[in-house]
């Protein structure tokens, strides 16, 4: 699978050719603009917790339920479980928590191991597809086009989470909701994190947070991110999930991007604009590590089956 992306990547951009029925373009624009250091303490105030829920999201339903899933539950004391959904297979769990000690709500959607998010980056299912404008009425006529594979396992799942998070909002009267996820989790909260702004009072504020996302629509989507969602995702050395699927094929990441450059877990670098050449976009194709999709990110934090106990894993993978 590797092969076929480096394969992908390596073929020219100005191609015209249709490709699985894509029309192969030139790349999208990229930021040039030079990455600013973080700090562990910046990293740590502002991702540790989105981080640890997206590493709970991988344990199973059983024991998110009953917040039994060992160290990542340990974790994270004070949180109730509110509801979950999925199945843990075609459809990816998710769950609603209250955060008590962060006064808001949490989503986080449940990631997929390495091998198979590049598989599901490259199946047939790959193609740009018109955003569902039902879902979103404002953004009707803006040329929007996502990943169809990201926006059909969204949309499996979509109503039922929203009815959730307005119940729990009614419930607990928390002003904020954090969306999280790692990987395909991380693909599938951006379209629900803007799901949920879209359809929740104004006043309550909604963050969007992902680890090792891969891109999940074109120009236009990216722009729609940063204008009207905000989302903060984090790349980590040479995962190459962060550069597909390809920009020639039309797709772009939105800003936000924050780059672990070594495996230090101290090294980070915020990357202002979109597609940013001195962070992940800019990685070459002679050193990707399939195992920094996985991390560790910081704070010794991994994502994957294997980072839950016996006893509170979905079916095992290769992570």
């Amino acid at each position: 699978m590797l092969a076929f992306i480096s394969l992908l990547t390596l073929l020219p951009s100005v191609l015209s050719a249709p490709i699985f029925g894509l029309k192969i373009g030139s790349d999208g624009p990229s930021s040039k603009e030079a990455a600013t250091a973080l700090t562990l303490g910046d990293v740590e105030s502002t991702l540790s917790r989105p981080a640890k829920f997206a590493r709970v999201a991988y344990c199973s339903t059983k024991s998110i339920t009953t917040w039994t899933c060992g160290g990542p539950c340990k974790a994270l004391p004070n949180v109730t479980f509110l509801q979950s959904g999925g199945d843990e297979g075609r459809i990816p769990l998710y769950f609603i928590a209250h955060d008590k000690s962060d006064k808001s709500l949490v989503v986080a959607h449940q990631g997929t191991s390495s091998k198979n998010i590049l598989s599901i980056l490259n199946d047939a299912k790959f193609a740009l597809a018109d955003l569902n404008v039902t879902r979103f009425p404002d953004t009707a006529g803006k040329g929007i086009k996502v990943h169809s594979g990201f926006q059909q396992t969204f949309e499996r799942t979509a109503d039922g989470l929203l009815a959730g998070v307005k119940k729990a909002l009614a419930d607990t009267g928390v002003k904020k909701v954090s969306v999280t996820g790692h990987s395909l989790g991380a693909a599938i909260a951006t379209m629900t994190g803007a799901f949920i702004k879209k359809n929740i009072d104004p006043s309550v504020e909604v963050t969007v947070t992902g680890f090792g996302l891969p891109r999940g629509g074109n120009k236009e989507w990216a722009d729609f991110l940063d204008n009207d969602v905000g989302v903060t995702f984090v790349s980590n050395q040479n995962d190459p999930v962060a550069t597909v699927p390809p920009r020639f094929l039309g797709y772009q990441h939105s800003s936000g991007e924050v780059h672990i450059k070594d495996n230090s877990q101290k090294n980070f670098v915020a990357c202002p604009g979109q597609d940013n050449e001195n962070c992940a976009t800019g990685n070459s194709l002679l050193s990707v590590n399939v195992s920094n999709h996985k991390g560790p990110y910081f704070d010794d934090i991994s994502f994957g089956h294997s980072a839950c106990p016996d006893g509170a894993t979905v079916v095992k993978d290769d992570d």
